[in-house]
């Protein structure tokens, strides 16, 4: 699936504490950003309306929709993904392309772009003492992955010498993740993700609205009932 290199793409990403939209048309890129998290189902198509009503056009005109499908918020996540859906369907006949786009490489993208990073441990913070990483290299004017994506303890995680961590994980647990590596703040921030759609498109990275699904790499935040109530039973004495 390809579309046409100069049509308008339209980005989001609602998996950190941060919202943030941007629009890619006519050589001009249009950005918002907000309160993301459980406040993103609310902000989030306004937001969204903003940057075309700026850029005087309308879903109908967009070649492509972006979003961060994970990891991160299970709920930023939701959110995303059902208005990816949504609005790719909705905006014409036949639908709108969607591009899924790995948040943390995303995150890697940020901290290349504000802090020249090129080799890059992503690290977000993941909440009960466990954070999402990933591991990047930028060479040949692209990203290449070293290693899976994976949930770790920050004590768990490290950063060779001469690479940089990038993300959100430093100021949530410290020194807890990699003491004395070179650490910069980077979030998957949608214009990442516009710079990033050339290259994931070109290599197929496009798929129907049916395909804008979530990545999870933790299954579950919460224990269920029985669960519980198993626990305390083998609590007793």
């Amino acid at each position: 699936m390809q579309i046409d290199p100069a049509a308008p793409c339209l980005a989001f990403d609602t998996s950190t504490e941060q919202l943030s939209v941007a629009l890619s048309a006519a050589g001009r890129v249009y950005q918002r950003n907000g309160a993301g998290g459980a406040q993103a189902s609310a902000t989030l198509i306004p937001a969204l309306q903003a940057v075309l009503d700026e850029a005087g056009i309308g879903f109908a005109d967009l070649g492509a929709i972006a979003f961060g499908r994970g990891p991160g918020s299970f709920t930023g996540l939701r959110t995303a993904c059902a208005a990816a859906q949504g609005l790719a369907w909705g905006a014409r006949p036949g639908g709108v392309p969607v591009l899924p786009v790995d948040t943390l490489l995303a995150v890697a993208e940020d901290a290349r772009m504000r802090h020249g990073a090129e080799r890059v441990v992503a690290a977000l913070d993941a909440r009960m003492g466990e954070v999402y990483t990933a591991t990047y290299l930028w060479e040949n004017g692209a990203w290449r992955p070293d290693g899976e994506l994976r949930l770790a303890a920050p004590e768990a995680v490290e950063v060779p010498a001469g690479w940089t961590l990038a993300g959100t994980a430093r100021a949530a647990y410290g020194e807890r993740i990699a003491p004395g590596a070179a650490s910069v703040p980077a979030l998957p921030t949608a214009d990442a993700l516009l710079r990033l759609a050339p290259a994931l498109i070109a290599a197929g990275g496009l798929v129907p609205a049916a395909g804008a699904l979530p990545l999870y790499i933790r299954d579950k935040v919460a224990k269920t009932t029985a669960e519980r109530l198993a626990e305390r039973a083998g609590a007793q004495p």
